[in-house]
C-alpha cells in the first residue's frame, strides 16, 4: 500500500532533551519491559488486523483515487520529529476546506482553537466518518509502536501547533513514548478540552504503571465500540 508524506514542519525537529531534563522518568527496567510489551502486542496485533487494513485502504484508494495510507509529522519521546502513519480519512484537498472555514466561520474557529477539532468537520469524507468513529484509522501507527516512535498506551502524539497549550507540562509529555490509546483516549477523547487532556497527559506520565497501562488497554475495547468521544 503507497502513502504520501505531511508537510514538514519546522522548529524543534532536531531538538532533543536529556534525561535530566524529565522528573518521574522510567528506569530502565522498567521501559525495557514496556518496549518488550509494545513491540509484541503491536506485531500480533498487526498480523491480525492486516486484512482489514488492506480492504479498507483499497476502499479508501477507489473512493476518489488518492492514496489511503499518509504520514504526518509529529513529536514524541525526548521531544524527537516522527513520521506518524493514518489512514486517510479526509478529502484530498482538506488543508485548504479547513482554512476556508476557519476564515468564514468564528464558532469553527473558536472551536478549532480550543479543541483543535469541528463538530461538523467538512474535510472527512463518508468512509472518514466510520474509520474515523471505530479508530480503524489509527491502527497503521501499530507500525511507528514496532519502529519505536510510539508505545500502546502514552499521550497521544501531537504537532508542533500544540506545544504552546502544554506550556510547563510539556516535559511531561516529552518524557515518555506517545501512545496508541492513553488515558485520555477513555475520558471521553474529543468530550475532553484540550486543558483537561494536557492534566490527563500529565496525570498518566506521574503515575503510570505496567497494571494501570493494562487497565487504560481493556477499557479502550469499549471506548472504541460505542465510539465515545470520537471525532
Amino acid at each position: 500500500m503507497d502513502f504520501r508524506f505531511g508537510d514538514q514542519t519546522s522548529g524543534l525537529t532536531n531538538e532533543t532533551y536529556t534525561d535530566d531534563d524529565f522528573e518521574g522518568s522510567p528506569n530502565g527496567g522498567d521501559f525495557s519491559a514496556k518496549r518488550v510489551f509494545d513491540v509484541v502486542s503491536a506485531s500480533l496485533l498487526l498480523l491480525f488486523v492486516a486484512p482489514l487494513l488492506i480492504l479498507i485502504g483499497i476502499a479508501i484508494r477507489l473512493q476518489d483515487g488518492e492514496k489511503a495510507l499518509y504520514a504526518q509529522t509529529r513529536y514524541g519521546l525526548n521531544g524527537r520529529a516522527f513520521q506518524c502513519f493514518k489512514l486517510r480519512s479526509m478529502v484530498p484537498n482538506a488543508a485548504e476546506k479547513l482554512q476556508a472555514v476557519l476564515d468564514s466561520n468564528p464558532e469553527a474557529k473558536r472551536e478549532w482553537e480550543l479543541t483543535q477539532k469541528l463538530t461538523n468537520d467538512p474535510r472527512i469524507t463518508k468512509l472518514g466518518k466510520f474509520i474515523r468513529a471505530t479508530s480503524i484509522d489509527e491502527l497503521p501507527q501499530l507500525l511507528n509502536i514496532i519502529r519505536g516512535d510510539m508505545s500502546v498506551v502514552g499521550p497521544r502524539p501531537i504537532q508542533y501547533s500544540e506545544f504552546s497549550k502544554y506550556g510547563d507540562d510539556f516535559v511531561h509529555y516529552c518524557s515518555v513514548r506517545p501512545g496508541l490509546t492513553g488515558l485520555w483516549q477513555v475520558s471521553g477523547r474529543s468530550n475532553v478540552g484540550y486543558v483537561e487532556r494536557v492534566e490527563l497527559d500529565k496525570r498518566y506520565v506521574q503515575t503510570r504503571t505496567f497494571w494501570g497501562d493494562l487497565m487504560i488497554i481493556l477499557k479502550t475495547v469499549p471506548a472504541v465500540l460505542v465510539s465515545d468521544g470520537a471525532k
